[in-house]
């Protein structure tokens, strides 16, 4: 089968798995083709490899749940950041370099106490009081 025309687009989807409350966020290239024949196909790609379409059957990677809800990108990541205790001011009296690798440690170092979210924090965002 011959290929004539391809154009390719990045979309990103958020995933909930409804079984265990796992969420992941994912970055998808996708491939429009149309063969020779004049039909056409899709195919899609996460981080350079050839994967099935995360629309038709996705998969909990945590539980390997099929009951998964697909979100618009940034749901995810934008209630992990809510989950997350503020991080503590730096003390005025330090400053420069040393200041600057503390504000890098404080990022790259996960608080004390951190958890393994759930579905229910996922929505609570969202949940009308």
């Amino acid at each position: 089968m011959s290929e004539i025309a391809a154009t390719t687009v990045h979309e990103a989807y958020a995933f909930a798995c409804m079984r265990c409350g796992h969420g992941w966020e994912q970055a998808y290239q996708i491939e429009h083709h149309v063969d020779g024949s004049g039909n056409a196909f899709v195919v899609y790609k996460a981080d350079g490899e050839r994967v099935p379409s995360p629309l038709s059957t996705p998969s909990c990677a945590n539980c390997g749940g099929h009951v998964v809800r697909i979100m618009r990108a940034g749901r995810v990541s934008s209630v992990q950041q809510l989950l997350r205790p503020p991080q503590a001011p730096l003390p005025p009296e330090s400053g420069g370099e040393a200041e600057e690798e503390m504000a890098v440690a404080a990022v790259r170092t996960p608080a004390p106490g951190a958890h393994h979210w759930h579905l229910s924090d996922l929505l609570r965002p969202f949940h009308r009081r």
